[in-house]
């Protein structure tokens, strides 16, 4: 591997955001899979978690390389197979749940300073939503304020707003990058996808 890939690998680890984690929540449509993997990808986000709870499970790795411009060959998956199992691992990891919905009740994403220490941040089925188990055991649930006439976005584009938000508040905080141990981990992960 050349002296440029490396050190191209290098500025990746240190721009990837520490205690961020993004919920995939019975995403239906692989190609939006593909896209919000993507957008995590571009924002710092190491780690993707999907929920395959009444939606048909596929496998992260070999979704949409087009669409996905290869984002998954560098990020980090896990896979549940309900709600529950997904928030009791999140919580007993003492991560923050962030869901979005639209619900009157939620707050407007601007207003929303993401200053807890561990975030996951839920995205819900493109036609439902978020499920009620995930909705219920939110520590937070925002939504993205919106001026016309349409109230909802598709799912991969409403994703990239809410971690373009989280992820530019985050970085005003000191401790955003990954602490020096895990940023070492990462890299040595890293640069052995880069040899496949």
């Amino acid at each position: 591997m050349n002296e440029k890939r490396i050190q191209k690998i290098q500025q990746v680890v240190a721009g990837r955001l520490n205690n961020i984690i993004v919920v995939l929540e019975d995403i239906h449509d692989p190609h939006n899979a593909a896209a919000i993997l993507r957008t995590s990808e571009a924002m710092g986000i190491q780690n993707v978690w999907f929920v395959f709870d009444k939606e048909a499970p596929y496998n992260p790795r070999r979704i949409g390389k087009a669409t996905s411009s290869s984002a998954n060959k560098w990020l980090d998956f896990r896979i549940f197979h309900s709600p529950n199992e997904c928030i009791t691992e999140l919580k007993k990891s003492g991560y923050s749940i962030v869901v979005t919905a639209l619900t009157d009740m939620a707050l407007s994403l601007p207003d929303y300073n993401a200053s807890e220490e561990k975030i996951a941040v839920v995205m819900g089925n493109e036609h439902s939503g978020a499920s009620e188990t995930m909705i219920r055991n939110a520590d937070v649930v925002v939504r993205i304020p919106m001026m016309g006439f349409v109230q909802s976005l598709n799912v991969s584009v409403a994703t990239a707003i809410v971690l373009w938000e989280i992820t530019r508040k985050r970085k005003k905080r000191n401790n955003w990058q990954l602490p020096p141990e895990e940023r070492k981990q990462l890299l040595e992960n890293l640069l052995e996808k880069a040899k496949h």
